[in-house]
């Protein structure tokens, strides 16, 4: 009897062991991935994207010391940090199936899910210099870098520990069409960003119908975050954690409304502005990201 006990026990501690060493590793991703995006956009805002004329190498060289300034120091330092996820995606991937007895089941297929989005950013970045920053090329990198950064925080938060309320209502699906519209008007951004649609609007009155997409496309992520944060508000007994999500939305919309304006009205010259319009929204969809998932699992308690 005490030696069962004992192997239960060794058992429990081993799983939580290989639990919280992978939910730590994909929290490190998921902050290097921001990471990643903000730097991605300070490259492009700065005319970095063909700093390094050649790929994977800049210059031919791991460290191109020779050529380094600014311009090739935001490239450069973008495909370290993009090799870095990379490195660390082979890793999750590598732990979640070693440990697959130890883990829940879907954990190595959505690790191996990510490495493949990982592998088709990869292809997607090399493509952005070999093709000199063709716009479709660049919006489907973003996407994708987007996509993979939503990954994450799902098995992030899926793993992580949480009792709800079961007090969600329709909450789960408010914050699923909320991420939805984020996500779109993200790649909507990206595609005006990608055409340099507002300097040329600006410049020679050429592409404003689609930097106007843009400008009327917050419209609906706009309505859908504010709901969820007034319905938030008005459901009771809500989880603390999922109060304070749908909160930070509401602060993060409200932000990257401001944020957008001051860009605009700015026309580009603040550079800083820019790179944090994309930050912030690449923000506010992964906190809708995580509201959803909570919720979704808080409803699972209503029906149990």
């Amino acid at each position: 009897m005490a030696n069962s006990v004992l192997n239960n026990n060794e058992i429990i501690y081993s799983q939580s062991q290989a639990r919280e060493r992978i939910r730590g590793l994909v929290w490190k991703l998921c902050v290097a991935t921001l990471i990643l995006m903000a730097i991605g956009s300070a490259t492009r805002v700065m005319n970095a994207g063909l700093a390094c004329p050649d790929w994977p190498l800049c210059y031919g060289k791991l460290v191109p010391m020779a050529q380094m300034n600014l311009q090739v120091f935001l490239e450069w330092f973008h495909r370290l940090d993009a090799s870095l996820i990379g490195f660390g995606a082979i890793a999750l991937m590598g732990l979640s199936w070693w440990h697959r007895e130890e883990l829940p089941s879907w954990l190595p297929w959505a690790s191996t899910f990510a490495f493949g989005l990982i592998v088709f950013q990869g292809v997607l970045g090399g493509l952005t210099v070999t093709e000199l920053l063709r716009f479709d090329i660049v919006t489907a990198h973003l996407g994708t870098a987007l996509l993979y950064f939503m990954t994450l925080l799902v098995m992030g938060m899926l793993m992580i520990p949480y009792k709800g309320t079961g007090n969600v209502g329709k909450l789960p699906w408010v914050g699923l069409t909320a991420a939805i519209f984020v996500y779109l008007q993200s790649l909507l951004g990206g595609f005006v960003a990608s055409q340099w649609a507002l300097h040329q609007c600006f410049g020679i009155a050429e592409l404003c119908t689609v930097m106007n997409s843009h400008i009327f496309g917050v419209v609906p992520p706009t309505l859908a975050t504010l709901t969820l944060v007034v319905m938030a508000w008005r459901t009771s007994a809500l989880h603390p954690l999922l109060r304070n999500l749908a909160n930070w939305s509401g602060l993060l919309v409200l932000a990257q409304i401001g944020l957008g304006v001051m860009t605009f009205r700015l026309r580009l010259q603040i550079e800083l502005l820019t790179v944090s319009h994309q930050a912030v929204g690449a923000a506010l969809l992964g906190t809708l990201v995580a509201f959803t998932v909570i919720a979704l699992r808080d409803r699972q308690v209503a029906k149990a």
